[in-house]
């Protein structure tokens, strides 16, 4: 009988997935779930996976390295339940003939939802009419608020997160341009936005939202000279990853009170409690909950079910990654 392995905590399994979810997968084999509660180990993993076609991962679960390979000789297909699958593939999962999914599609629904949630409301100016009504006014700054038409939303980063948050934007007045590199002309036009050099960007855009991957090429790539192109009164929105701001170089410039910044994420995190980010009125700063979180992790178990059913099936999985893929990945 085919085998399906859960390899994550069974407290992370039972966040994930949904008691209907784990009984639609006793459709295709036996489902094994790890009984550890907290931390896995790699000779949990390694025992877990002897005779298992298809595994499981998540957040917590050690690299499939050679050494865990060596005692699943059946296994077919990695199926990651969560976002970045570079810390659980190794080389060896596509030289065995192993396939390899990611559920960081669904992750990027709800970052672009956050995203259009945190544009919406600087755009309004609702964090600080809150603050003025609480403190007896009504009126006072209502005349900075902005609706979301007419403007320039620029996207840095067209991947799944960038995409999701695109057509979201899609349902309003407003002109979208996009920087990234590995996206041509031709298929931004598909997309529906126009494709502009990261400077040209951000001397254009009303908001700015991040949604690049962490990787080399993107370390402070929002430096002092990039940062320092942002129109005044704009808004800039990191749900990505903290290292790709100078952080340094971003709080001379809300220094400045020229920008609004929500930043879901920093570098380090959690920031030090004496960081600027707590005490400038110009951050909305929100602890890294743009993905998944709560009843929202089900989508990804949701995702990585239906991922299987396609495996299964013979076809291609929508949340496939190629080992050629991953120097792009987040």
């Amino acid at each position: 009988m085919r085998k399906i392995v859960l390899l994550q905590s069974s407290k992370t399994t039972a966040q994930i997935f949904t008691k209907e979810q784990l009984l639609y997968l006793e459709k295709f084999g036996e489902v094994i779930i790890n009984q550890d509660e907290e931390g896995v180990q790699a000779t949990t993993v390694k025992n877990l996976l002897k005779d298992a076609d298809i595994a499981v991962t998540s957040w917590g679960c050690p690299m499939l390295d050679q050494n865990i390979l060596e005692s699943a000789p059946k296994l077919k297909a990695v199926l990651h339940a969560a976002g970045t699958v570079k810390g659980i593939v190794s080389p060896e999962l596509w030289e065995r003939g192993i396939r390899v999914s990611s559920a960081a599609d669904a992750l990027g629904k709800g970052v672009a939802e956050t995203a259009l949630g945190l544009m919406i409301m600087s755009l309004k100016n609702v964090w600080k009419l809150t603050k003025n009504t609480r403190e007896g006014e009504w009126n006072k700054d209502k005349d900075k608020i902005k609706e979301v038409f007419g403007i320039t939303v620029g996207v840095v980063g067209a991947g799944r997160a960038g995409r999701h948050f695109i057509r979201l934007l899609q349902a309003f007045d407003v002109n979208i341009v996009v920087f990234d590199p590995t996206v041509s002309e031709d298929e931004a036009k598909t997309i529906g936005v126009t494709k502009l050099e990261l400077e040209d960007l951000l001397t254009q855009s009303d908001v700015v939202s991040i949604h690049a991957p962490s990787i080399p090429e993107t370390e402070n790539m929002f430096n002092k000279r990039r940062l320092q192109l942002i129109k005044d009164d704009a808004i800039l929105i990191n749900t990505a990853r903290g290292s790709i701001i100078d952080e340094a170089a971003l709080i001379s410039e809300l220094e400045k009170g020229r920008l609004l910044v929500c930043l879901d994420v920093t570098n380090p995190e959690p920031p030090a409690v004496d960081h600027p980010f707590r005490s400038l009125p110009n951050v909305v700063l929100t602890p890294h909950i743009a993905g998944a979180v709560n009843n929202g992790l089900q989508r990804l178990g949701q995702y990585v079910v239906e991922d299987i059913e396609r495996f299964l099936a013979g076809n291609k999985m929508a949340g496939e990654v190629e080992y050629a893929e991953l120097n792009q990945l987040a």
